[in-house]
């Protein structure tokens, strides 16, 4: 029997958290110049999400970690927009519901915190995600908000909170 469970981040993190990025990320031909997969923060997310107004969750199975997915004040954006960053799982924890759990917590967090609207950025590669961001009420903008240094990804969304 599965058990997963959801926690924060912690230092001993950061070197699996980025590779399940970065594979997730090979995985469907995004490892390229202008994503998270390029991003030097992929590797130290504990230290990125060590601010405030932010977090970072980790989904573990069985004691393995996962995945994970956090809320990020939006750089260069207004203080009330946090961008969801860094939403991955490995393939054995997709279709479990997981990351509607996932979105479902940060979006909880960015509206505790003051946030009015949620960002994020995808690109069509990642159909199956922005299939579930769809069903979260997350709606397609023409052009990118604030300044994430992702050139790489050329679909954009947001939330209303």
């Amino acid at each position: 029997m599965e058990s997963i469970s959801i926690r924060t981040i912690i230092p001993a993190d950061d070197p699996i958290i980025a590779n399940i990025v970065k594979t997730t990320l090979t995985e469907f031909g995004m490892n390229k110049q202008g994503t998270a997969f390029s991003d030097p923060t992929t590797d130290h997310l504990s230290v990125l999400f060590n601010i405030p107004r932010a977090i970072y969750y980790i989904a573990e199975m069985d004691g393995r970690i996962i995945g994970g997915a956090g809320i990020h004040p939006l750089d260069g954006g207004p203080d009330t927009v946090c961008e969801l960053q860094k939403m991955y799982l490995l393939p054995e924890a997709r279709g479990k519901g997981l990351a509607g759990k996932l979105i479902t917590m940060c979006l909880s967090y960015a509206k505790q915190h003051g946030y009015t609207h949620c960002y994020l950025e995808t690109s069509p590669e990642l159909a199956r995600a922005r299939n579930v961001y769809e069903q979260f009420g997350f709606r397609y903008l023409t052009g990118p908000m604030g300044n994430t240094g992702h050139f790489g990804c050329d679909s954009w969304m947001l939330k209303d909170l």
